[in-house]
């Protein structure tokens, strides 16, 4: 069932929103409107489901016998609630001139076209309030207006910039700024190839310094060794030749 305005008590229906006076049966005995979703309790009183448990907050006790209540033994009635979903109501705009009347559960379906709803202007900065019937001739003078080109180019327009708006006109420097940011885009990119260019280029001359240096080391150690070959075969020469002279001596 739609939501329509409560009692100015608690949780029921007011009771002044219906077309004929609800009968007594289907005034809720906490809140005296009319039964919001009517709940029956075990000593088959029937109170607004809001209501009762509100009022078993306080006290477990009927508020009509004084019996003791259970707040998890409660019954929805169903069938009730639609009989009073099928009601008729009047609008709650009838102050502002709607003299529609239509069941209950259609409350809320009726405030979405009523014609005499207050709603805010959809417009964001602007904090006027009207009438859904006005909506159309406050949109034409609304300061804070937008809405998009309605040729499809994107630009919000505005009602001080819609007579002088050309899509053609707006396209093309649209185009022409893009171009620009395509091409500052491709001369940073050409940079950054430069620089891992210089940088590569700067690497490899590393890099070939440091094999010259490492074939440097080699020939070096190479050098190094030869010598201590040829030290030791002179140190053997002159071994062999001191005992040969003392095997002479001798």
């Amino acid at each position: 069932m739609a939501d329509s305005e409560a009692s100015p008590q608690s949780g029921g229906y007011d009771v002044e929103l219906f077309v004929d006076t609800p009968d007594y049966d289907l005034i809720c005995t906490i809140c005296q409107g009319v039964l919001r979703c009517p709940v029956r309790a075990t000593c088959h009183h029937i109170f607004c489901k809001r209501c009762i448990l509100q009022w078993l907050k306080r006290q477990e006790t009927c508020p009509c016998c004084r019996k003791a209540v259970n707040q998890s033994v409660i019954f929805v009635m169903f069938k009730l609630s639609r009989s009073i979903g099928r009601m008729k109501i009047k609008c709650r705009n009838e102050i502002r001139g709607c003299s529609a009347t239509f069941p209950l559960a259609e409350q809320y379906c009726h405030s979405m076209s009523c014609v005499y709803e207050l709603i805010p202007c959809p417009y964001q900065g602007c904090r006027a309030q009207l009438l859904r019937r006005d909506l159309d001739t406050h949109a034409r003078h609304c300061e804070h207006w937008r809405q998009p080109c309605h040729m499809g180019c994107g630009v919000v327009l505005s009602h001080r910039t819609q007579a002088q708006h050309n899509c053609y006109r707006q396209l093309r420097q649209e185009y022409a700024l893009r171009q620009r940011n395509h091409r500052a885009i491709a001369a940073a990119l050409q940079r950054k190839m430069r620089r891992m260019q210089s940088t590569m280029a700067h690497m490899k001359r590393q890099i070939g310094l440091i094999c010259e240096s490492l074939e440097v080391m080699d020939d070096l150690q190479e050098e190094e060794v030869e010598e201590e070959v040829e030290e030791e075969e002179v140190e053997e020469d002159q071994g062999e030749t001191s005992g040969g002279a003392s095997a002479s001596g001798s």
